[in-house]
Order: structure tokens, then sequence, then C-alpha cells
């Protein structure tokens, strides 16, 4: 054998060994994109339970929705009526669509790579997220994110230590007609915003955590972070919650316990006055935490939470005092030494 055949032998050796190789990477990584990432819930005592599943298992699913499956549900519960009269039904919705209903959080965290915590309970969120994020699992919590502000600091501090990848929200900080207000050039800059809905109180957390939740996230998605001060007014029928933000802006929900209560909203802008137009469901949401456990990149900041939750937690202290503006920066103070001792247990 000449030189020239050699050297020509070697190279196709070495063309067929990169093609070989090549192709069999293909093969893993076209493996990897179609084996679904196992998704597990929670507390199966509310309606987004079935309704995000129908949406994750879709066989039709597109875009950031597609590829994620809903495999397991822990019911959990508690004593409280919306969820004591609930789980059992939810639980099996899901066992009809056929996905494993099991007895322990242990035992779905070892079936699933991604979990929603969905308990309506805000109560249980640290409890249940706990081992989530001890096993690193990306968690989506479903509103309120704990039953208190101190709880929620914890959550977010254990995530931040074990660097789990950790939101929450409200399914209407995605609502169409919000987003669109954040890009409509005619506003200008938001200079300041109104939103409104539907006010139910939720026995044993502060008022605004298990409706208000709903009106107040879409705020802070206009307004952004940098509230200050709140004051609350109270009656039978309605809270008006407004916050004064450290640039002088004022964003204001209004909650509503009788009448027409559909959610909606209003931006002040620098050039213009622009009411939000639709309201959608919870595909927006779902394309969100679709996104999120594909690139463990959260939509919204902890931060951010953190704040709507002290708003929150604000409002009532202002009804116990009669309406006084409450800074959040003292309600943050006492919250945080509350979760460092949560912690510490």
């Amino acid at each position: 054998m000449n030189q020239t055949t050699s050297l020509y032998g070697r190279s196709l050796w070495l063309r067929v060994t990169l093609a070989i190789t090549l192709w069999s990477i293909g093969v893993h990584i076209r493996a990897a994109e179609s084996t679904p990432l196992r998704a597990g819930m929670i507390g199966l005592d509310t309606s987004h339970v079935p309704a995000f599943a129908k949406i994750f298992n879709n066989s039709k699913a597109t875009g950031d929705v597609a590829g994620i499956k809903v495999v397991a549900g822990y019911p959990g519960g508690t004593d409280i009526p919306a969820s004591r009269d609930r789980v059992k039904g939810f639980s099996e919705q899901l066992r009809g669509m056929g996905i494993e209903i099991v007895a322990t959080i242990p035992e779905l965290l070892d079936k699933v790579d991604v979990v929603l915590l969905e308990s309506v309970d805000g109560r249980i969120h640290l409890q249940e997220a706990t081992p989530v994020i001890q096993a690193g699992k990306p968690l989506f919590i479903d509103k309120p994110a704990a039953g208190s502000l101190a709880d929620a600091i914890a959550i977010y501090e254990l995530a931040r230590k074990q660097n789990v990848p950790c939101f929450s929200s409200s399914s209407l900080r995605f609502a169409p007609g919000i987003q669109e207000l954040l890009k409509n050039a005619k506003l200008g800059t938001i200079a300041g915003a109104v939103t409104w809905g539907s006010c139910t109180y939720q026995e044993g957390t502060p008022d605004m955590f298990f409706y208000g939740i709903h009106g107040i996230e879409p705020l802070y998605a206009l307004m952004g972070t940098g509230c200050e001060t709140v004051t609350r007014i109270q009656t039978k029928d309605t809270d008006v919650v407004s916050g004064v933000w450290k640039d002088g802006r004022v964003g204001t929900y209004r909650g509503i316990r009788r009448n027409k209560a559909d959610f909606g909203a209003v931006a002040f802008g620098s050039k213009g006055i622009v009411l939000a137009g639709r309201e959608g469901g919870y595909e927006e949401l779902c394309l969100e935490i679709g996104r999120f456990f594909k690139t463990r990149k959260v939509p919204v900041q902890p931060e951010e939470t953190i704040e709507i939750f002290a708003f929150m937690e604000a409002a009532d202290e202002s009804k116990r005092l009669g309406g006084a503006p409450v800074s959040l920066a003292g309600v943050l103070a006492k919250a945080k030494v509350e979760a460092a001792a949560k912690m510490e247990k």
C-alpha cells in the first residue's frame, strides 16, 4: 500500500468516525428533546389543578407548554372548606386523566423533574415547598406564594441557599390586557395605575392573599417595585388599597365583594390614559411556567413577589390602624426576623 492510499484510508476512517459520532450526538439530543419533563402537582384542592393538567398534557400542545407532562399528584389539603370540600373531587379528575395519585410528597418527588405547588391554603406552602427545594426540583408556587410574608421570605431564602429556581404569580400578571399596556407606546412612561376585581377573604391569612392578589399582582406588573407606604379603606363591600412609590407615583387596587366584580385595570401615562383590554385565561401563565421549567429562569423576581406580600400585609396593618399609612420597610423588617426564626427550626 503506497503512502497516498494509506493517507486516504486514514482520512476516510476519520470522516466516517466523525459522521457516526455526530449522528450519535444528534440521536441523543433528539431523544432528550422528545422526552417530556415529568411534572408533579402538590395540593389537589383547586380548580387550577385540572385546568393546568389539561393544558400541559394536551397532545397538541405547542411552544413552551409542549414537552411537559403532569405524571403525578399529591392530594394534600387542609381543614378550610375551600380545600376540604374539593380535594377528593379534583384528585379523582386527575386520576381520570391517567395521572398517578401518590400518598406522600417524597413519593411524588421520586417520580418527577419539576413541581407545581397548587395547595389553595397558603398557610402550608412553606411546609410543602421545603422538601421540594431540598430535593433540588424547580418549583412553581401558585397564588398565594405563602400564608404570610415571613413564610414567603423563608421559602425564597431557602431556594436561594439551595440554588433552586422558584417563582410564584397570579395568572392575571400575564393577562393579554396587562401585557399590552406594558407595550403601549401611547401611554409613554407609566405614572400610576388602578386595578380592580373580586376580593373575597380566606380565614387564617391576610385579607388580600386569597383573591386580592389577582388585582395586586398586575398592579405591580404595571408599576414595578419601589412602593414605600400603603393605606387602606375598608367597608363591608369594598377595599381600596393605595400605595405611594418612592418616585411619588401612586398605584391603587379596588377590591369588590358585591355587585359586578370583573377584573380590570387602567394605566396613567406621561402621554395618555389607557384601559386594559383582554383578560385572558390560564394559558398565558402556563406558557410562563413551561418556559421557566425548561430554562430555569424565573419570570418574576423573588424581590418583587416579597414586596407584593409586604404590600398586602401592610394593607392589613393599615386597616388595624384605622386607615393610617404603613411603611413597607417596617413590615419587611419584622417579617425578616420571623422568617429567620422559622428557618432555624
